[in-house]
This record gives C-alpha cells, structure tokens and sequence, in this order.
C-alpha cells in the first residue's frame, strides 16, 4: 500500500527544545511516509545539537520571504477568494479579538497561500502542524488552497494562553492531537463545537530505559541541597518565582544550590534579579544546555522544580522521574496526571511561594528516605510515558486518521474510552 506524502510544519524546526517533534517525523518515515519537514521561521544552526543539522537542510523555510511569491500568494488569494471567504469572515466580522490580531490573522492568510504555492508540485495529501500558534492558521489556510487535509498538536500555551482562532481551527482540522486528557477536557469545555471524536490524547514520552544517574561529583557539603530547573527562559516558565524562592530559602539559612539550564529572552532580566536578590553564590545559570549533556545535571540535582504558569505535560519532568530524580511541580493542567503527590513526586499550589519553600524544605529534610518514591515515579513513566510505546502509537493514531484505507486499531478506541 502507497503511503501518503505529508508536510510537517512547526513555527521553528528543528528546535533544540522540542525533540519529540522530531522523533514524530523520524516514526512516520520508519514506516514509508515521506515526510516534508517545515519551519516558519529560520533556526539557528549554531544552537542545534549534534545530529540535527541534516535535518535543518532538507527543511523548507517559509522565511526569508520571496518577494515574488508573495505577490503571485496574493493573487492567488484574491482567484481563491470564494474559498477562504469563510475564515475571512470570521477574523473581520467574528469573534472578540483585538484589532490587531485580526490584521495579523490576515496576513497569516496571506502566508498560508504563499506556503501551499511553496508545497505546490510535491504531492502534499496531509498537512500537520506541531502547536496552535501562527504556524497553525497558515497550515490551515494552505490545506484549503490546495485541497488536502490538516491536523494539529496543541501542548499547553498554545491551547491554555495563546489559543487565537482555535475555535476556527478545530472546527475544520480532520484531527487534533493534544498530549494529557486536563487538555481534552478543556478543548471540550471551551470549544463545544469541536467534535469530541476528531480531539485525541496523544502522549509524549523518553526514554525510560537510561540509566539511573550515578552518584554526583559535584563538590558540596552533604547538607546541600541542590535544585535543578529545566526550561527555556521565558515569561510562562515563571523563574522569577524561583529566584523569589531562592531568596526566602537563604533567608531560612537553608544550604542549597539552584541549577537553571535553558535560554531564552529573559536571561537579562533574571540574571538582574538574581543580583538584586543577592543570590550569586546561590544560583547559576547555566544557559543551553544540549540534550545529551543533560544527564550530568540530573546527576547533580536532588530535586527536580518546575515553576510554570501553563504546561501541558513537560518533558522534563518526565525525564527526571525515569532517572530516579525526586519533582516538584505545580498542581497545574495535566501535570497531575504525571506527578502524584506524595507518590510519585511532589506538588505545590500555583503562585504559592510559601507552599513552594515549605515543600523544598520537607524534601531537604527527608530526601535520604525518598527511594521508594523515586522508584515509583520511574517504573510510572516505564509504563504510561515510554517514548518507543507511545511513539507507535502516534504512528498507528496519525495514518489511521489520514489515511482512510488504514484500518483503525484498538488503541484508538482504548483512547476514546479512557477518556
């Protein structure tokens, strides 16, 4: 059987912070599907890990724009315009959102033309888009253009911060994809016109397989706790209420050292705070770190803390709980579905600094006695969050959905039962 050619767009590909999309290219092409990876913007080659740069140039870019193509785009759109009259209704005349969005959904439909005449002659069947931002209003604009289908993948900021025009984009996507069942139940909530058979759990995972961290060389005083924080510097992961708590451990005389591992456009804002907060001894920033020298920082770290506002699931804390790694986390979205409080991790009342020092403080004072936890929120990822197991079941859910010839299997009725 003839597998389908699919185009795979995400807003920056291939990113060095979001490796599942990925490995969800790398599963459909280990069955036959050929598949066009696709960036709406240029990645930097230099912050790429090893591995990836292949990939980078076989990707197409919408940007830097072809001043040419956008012109024949926007004649296109104005020969197609019966066609996308509907979604051009609803940014001008619907919908509460702000003038500005509205300009920008506009040319977001402009560059959904220019990128279906960028995939014109590939023999494109299927659009997916990772994420509901731009990118996903443009893949919806190019499936229309050019007569094929689209999907999505909605994660946590872009379904629970950010969700412009979702109403639009669920109600003509064949699927969406969204990775905890909190996120479901919010689509559904929120989106009562989406049919609940098209919205689907999708799990991400890791390997669970890796080897516990080794003991730590790093040198410090048994009485030190030391705290890891993964995550790209941005305002939703909040590491200004790290350093806030940081402040108050010190006040507390706690001995401690607080590892942040990412980069981003907060870097200059945080790395103010931590002077004012006279944390320098405390805190180290230690910019990006690439995938595969993160297992020396998990070795480090005897707690495990996200401080996110919106999440959908991180990856980072499963990664940690399959190395043996004690978390800590907010009682947020779908992360319970991940950390059991008390069982298989820890969590703390969003925004609650208190709850936030008090739980560091409760893990500081028992961690010699956390073994069984840690066991327990390894062999729970072994089970519900292995990258191999849920990654064949993408593979199995995506050609099921777009390929109506596939027979669908039982795991996409398992899915809609558990949920």
């Amino acid at each position: 059987m003839k597998m389908p050619t699919i185009a795979y767009i995400a807003n920056q590909f291939p990113s060095p912070v979001e490796p599942y999309v990925v490995e969800e290219i790398r599963e459909l092409r280990s069955r036959g599907v050929e598949v066009i990876p696709c960036s709406g913007v240029q990645v930097n080659l230099a912050s790429l890990d090893p591995g990836l740069e292949l990939l980078a140039a076989e990707t197409l870019y919408l940007q830097p724009l072809r001043p040419r193509l956008l012109l024949r785009a926007a004649w296109v759109g104005l020969r197609k315009l019966p066609l996308l009259a509907g979604l051009l209704e609803r940014i001008i005349v619907q919908g509460s959102e702000s003038p500005l969005r509205r300009v920008r959904a506009l040319l977001h439909t402009w560059l959904g033309v220019y990128y279906a005449l960028l995939l014109e002659g590939r023999g494109i069947e299927h659009i997916h888009v990772h994420h509901g931002y731009f990118a996903s209003w443009i893949a919806m604009v190019a499936a229309r253009v050019l007569g094929v289908g689209f999907s999505m993948t909605l994660h946590g900021s872009d379904l629970l911060l950010h969700g412009a025009y979702l109403d639009t984009k669920l109600k003509h996507c064949k699927f969406a994809l969204t990775v905890s069942a909190y996120n479901r139940r919010h689509i559904l909530e929120h989106y009562p016109a989406a049919p609940p058979g098209r919205v689907l759990v999708q799990r991400m995972g890791v390997d669970p397989f890796r080897s516990l961290c080794p003991a730590t060389h790093l040198e410090r005083t048994a009485s030190c706790l030391v705290m890891l924080s993964v995550g790209r510097l941005q305002p939703v992961k909040d590491h200004a209420f790290l350093l806030r708590a940081c402040r108050r451990l010190k006040d507390r005389g706690m001995n401690f050292l607080c590892l942040i591992a990412g980069e981003g456009p907060e870097r200059g804002p945080l790395q103010r705070l931590i002077h004012e907060l006279d944390l320098l001894p405390q805190v180290e920033l230690l910019g990006h770190v690439p995938h595969g020298h993160l297992d020396s920082c998990y070795a480090m770290a005897d707690l495990v803390v996200l401080t996110s506002r919106s999440e959908g699931i991180p990856l980072v804390l499963m990664e940690a709980m399959a190395r043996g790694r004690t978390v800590l986390a907010p009682a947020i979205t779908g992360i319970p579905e991940l950390v059991e409080d008390g069982k298989t991790g820890f969590l703390y009342r969003a925004g609650s600094l208190d709850d936030f020092v008090t739980q560091v403080e409760a893990v500081h004072g028992s961690r010699l006695s956390l073994q069984p936890l840690q066991q327990a929120a390894r062999q729970y990822v072994l089970q519900h969050y292995n990258r191999e197991k849920n990654l064949a079941v993408f593979g199995d859910l995506f050609l099921a959905r777009i390929n109506p010839a596939v027979e669908r299997n039982d795991y996409e009725n398992f899915i809609l039962q558990q949920i």
